[in-house]
């Protein structure tokens, strides 16, 4: 089974199952020099971590994460960085009841007819759990890209099912469980959820992710264009259904007078752009929405 490996001179392999004893990932291609330790990654994972409100599984993880290799004296050695992430709230025994029912939604058909078997605890391979290792891979390429260039990333649910979240600011999104941009909509998606759970059902949302602070220039023509990378890596999530890039699908419905990012000696007039032209990044910040189907079971 390939497709486990992703980036270039940033390179990520991604390894273990839902319920096995541990997942993590392989960084190779971060430079010497970088001060790494596991505080430094641990708060992301922390944010991820399911069980902390009555909205996501309920499957209790610790997710504490634990640096095995390629940091000497608290810095990086330029050398492959393992992170290793210890399963310990795997229920198998819950699954037993589907070893030979696929589950719509879910990968386990596809699994079946491409490799001949399939892990059922939990997804296998195929669950969302496997996320784990790409944040705590994410913490170290975001320490590395704020030291050297000021990067910086932030994200927002902008919709949940038919429930449209205007922004109001970003200091809202660290406060809720909803990582909504709107404090005055939290009652509402509350009550929101609360009913669907009651009626046993799911819906999808929309998230929206910015960095700012990028350099001028990054990307290349045609297939190894910034965006086109972007919407690869977007699109590797679990259960990720759409990317948009700036204004998205919305440049339909746009006229080519609005929608041109008019340049002037103090900048870009607008970002509809969404931070990229022609495939390289223009130094305005970088903009992406994806959608996420609703959760199968």
């Amino acid at each position: 089974m390939s497709g486990s490996t992703f980036g270039e001179l940033f390179r990520v392999t991604n390894f273990g199952e839902s319920h096995g004893p541990a997942i993590g990932c392989v960084i190779d291609g971060c430079p010497p020099g970088l001060a790494l330790s596991e505080a430094d990654i641990q708060p992301e994972l922390d944010r991820r971590r399911p069980g902390t409100s009555r909205h996501v599984t309920q499957r209790n993880e610790p997710d504490a994460v634990e640096i095995l290799s390629g940091v000497y004296e608290g810095f990086t050695t330029g050398t492959p960085i393992c992170l290793l992430i210890k399963n310990t709230d795997q229920r198998s025994k819950d699954y037993g009841n589907i070893l030979d029912t696929f589950r719509p939604g879910h990968a386990d058909y596809t699994y079946w007819r491409k490799y001949g078997l399939r892990d059922p605890r939990g997804g296998g391979r195929s669950s969302a759990r496997l996320t784990a290792p790409m944040v705590g891979a994410g913490a170290v390429a975001r320490k590395w890209l704020f030291e050297q260039y000021g990067t910086q990333f932030r994200g927002c649910m902008t919709q949940l099912g038919e429930v449209a979240i205007p922004f109001e600011g970003w200091a809202h999104v660290g406060s809720n469980p909803f990582f909504a941009a709107n404090a005055s909509r939290i009652a509402e998606l509350e009550a929101y959820m609360d009913a669907l759970r009651k009626s046993g059902d799911s819906v999808g949302a929309r998230i929206r992710v910015e960095a700012t602070g990028v350099p001028v220039g990054l990307g290349e023509p045609l297939f190894d264009k910034l965006d086109a990378d972007i919407a690869y890596a977007l699109m590797g999530i679990n259960a990720v259904k759409g990317v948009e890039i700036g204004a998205g699908f919305g440049v339909v419905a746009q006229k080519g007078s609005e929608h041109g990012d008019e340049l002037s000696r103090e900048g870009f007039a607008s970002n509809n752009a969404g931070g990229v032209l022609g495939g390289i990044s223009t130094g305005q910040d970088i903009v992406a929405e994806i959608a996420i189907k609703p959760t199968s079971s």
